[in-house]
């Protein structure tokens, strides 16, 4: 017996690159600079790969595309990042 399943599509971590997402997201990530100390591990859990530390050692969150999963400040061995809640305009 055949059957015709259709073919599935498995997103890739860092797919939202391709389309920006962060437009429904209920809550983003918020970083306490004073107590971040750049250690990048937020850098590396994050699955759409939209933190970055800058130059100055500073984190950064492209919201543009962020999807507020929470993963970094669950991560953060500091907890400088909190999730707070999206503000609707």
């Amino acid at each position: 017996m055949s059957t015709n399943i259709p073919a599935l599509q498995i997103a890739r971590p860092g797919s939202s690159r391709m389309n920006k997402t962060g437009s429904w997201r209920t809550y983003r990530p918020v970083c306490d600079l004073e107590t971040c100390t750049a250690c990048t591990t937020c850098v590396s859990f994050c699955p759409e790969g939209v933190i970055k530390v800058n130059k100055e050692d500073k984190y950064q969150v492209d919201l543009d595309y962020c999807k507020g999963c929470g993963l970094c400040a669950e991560v953060c061995p500091v907890s400088a990042i909190t999730m707070e809640r999206e503000e609707q305009e």
